[in-house]
């Protein structure tokens, strides 16, 4: 794992991709705080609107983001929008009224809809071996879990010397620091960009098999991740009748099940292909949502601490198995003048399953119980996982062919897929990985 990061271009980017995410982190709990402070017992509800709003600016601004980002400079556009949220984390320990945090927020996750995907593009450039570019995800995932699990701590250091507002100020010296490590980073240029529509992105997806099974995929890791986010707390606190500090190590056997999936993938996937990893790790999921209706069926028994950690550790090692090759999906199938459109179709899509699934576990749990919650997304889960079974070809002749079709919509492409750009020619090893996952 470490041999990738001895590539200078590609550690910087990772240290930009780590530090912004632990001043991301940061800002969630100054913004939980600062909520309390303003809103009082009605906290949950300016929160919940918050967070709305931020799968919202997701899904809203991420298409035309990627349609667009690959006309100006890479390198311009991701301090730009670093610096934007900057700009916003600085803001926000001064605003007076609720709607301003509202704004705020917006604005923050307009500029990381922007980041995100173009950042994400960046990558498979910088790092063109596959090997190299799924040890990337690897990290990727890590950095994802080990945040969740660093951030808190540092925030609970951090407010025993300081007011919570001075948060904020680690937020703006992480996205300072993220702009300033990819603003000294030599950037491989950009394809020229194809003129597609805003829409580009997402009618790709429609278009390729591979790629709708994605969106199944997607909605199945929603469900999964809806239910342990949103609910961790009522298992704790009213199921289990633990105390608060319980509830980080809930989300941390969350986190540590998704980070031994994601350090075992790299080998893994080099034995079977993404088919395999992606739709074990889907199909799993209905398996952990059955093993914890279980669990939520019993009455007592200190049995059902150590379940529920082994629960939730299952569900992040399945979700993992999902998320860490999507990459490697969507850069496959997706030209190479649309890659940009395509990761921000990826990013938009997958936050619209989490828009659809984040209120249906609170609503239903908070109003049916949590067996009815488990039960409703266990449902979505399966019936998403056996659907992307079903849209996954076993063979990518179908792929292929797609992306001949795209390139008959755009002119400016067909001449690179006849000339060898197209799926076959750039990834020989794909079919072989397929047909060594599905004899």
């Amino acid at each position: 794992m470490p041999t990738v990061l001895r590539h200078r271009t590609y550690r910087q980017l990772f240290a930009a991709q780590v530090v912004a995410l632990v001043g991301t982190g940061l800002a969630t709990v100054a913004l939980g705080l600062l909520a309390y402070d303003m809103a009082g017992a009605d906290a949950g509800s300016v929160l919940g609107t918050a967070l709305a709003i931020k799968m919202t600016a997701y899904v809203l601004i991420a298409p035309p983001a990627g349609a667009f980002a690959d006309r100006v400079p890479r390198r311009a556009l991701l301090v730009g929008a670093d610096l934007v949220r900057a700009a916003v984390a600085l803001a926000l320990p001064f605003v007076g009224q609720i709607w301003q945090v509202y704004v705020l927020v917006f604005l923050l996750q307009s500029a990381s809809a922007v980041f995100t995907p173009a950042f994400q593009a960046v990558i498979p450039d910088v790092l063109p071996d596959e090997r190299d570019y799924t040890r990337a995800l690897s990290l990727a995932r890590l950095a994802y879990d080990l945040e969740s699990l660093f951030s808190p701590a540092l925030a609970a250091a951090l407010l025993s010397v300081v007011t919570y507002d001075r948060l904020f100020t680690g937020t703006l010296l992480g996205f300072l620091a993220s702009a300033a490590l990819v603003g000294s980073t030599a950037l491989p240029r950009a394809a020229r960009p194809v003129r597609a529509p805003v829409t580009a992105g997402v009618r790709l997806f429609l278009r390729v098999p591979q790629l709708r099974s994605l969106l199944a995929l997607n909605l199945a890791v929603a469900a999964a991740s809806a239910l342990v986010t949103v609910n961790s707390v009522v298992y704790v606190r009213e199921f289990l009748g633990l105390s608060a500090g319980a509830v980080p190590l809930a989300l941390g056997a969350y986190g540590a099940g998704s980070m031994v999936v994601a350090l075992a993938l790299p080998r893994v996937l080099e034995r079977t292909g993404e088919r395999a990893v992606m739709l074990c790790g889907a199909l799993s999921l209905g398996l952990v949502f059955a093993a914890l209706g279980v669990v939520t069926g019993s009455g007592s028994g200190s049995w059902r601490v150590g379940a529920l950690l082994v629960t939730w550790a299952a569900f992040g090692a399945g979700c993992s198995a999902v998320l860490t090759p999507a990459g490697r999906l969507v850069r496959r199938a997706a030209p190479e003048r649309e890659r940009t459109a395509a990761f921000a179709a990826q990013f938009s899509l997958s936050h619209a399953c989490w828009l659809v699934t984040y209120p249906l576990a609170g609503w239903v749990g908070a109003t049916a119980g949590l067996p009815a919650a488990v039960g409703a997304l266990g449902a979505v889960a399966l019936a998403a996982a056996v659907g992307a079974v079903r849209l996954w070809p076993r063979t990518d002749d179908v792929v292929e062919h797609e992306h001949v079709g795209l390139a008959a919509d755009h002119p400016h492409v067909s001449g690179a897929v006849r000339a060898g750009d197209g799926w076959r020619h750039s990834h020989p090893r794909l079919t072989d990985g397929l047909h060594a996952a599905h004899p």
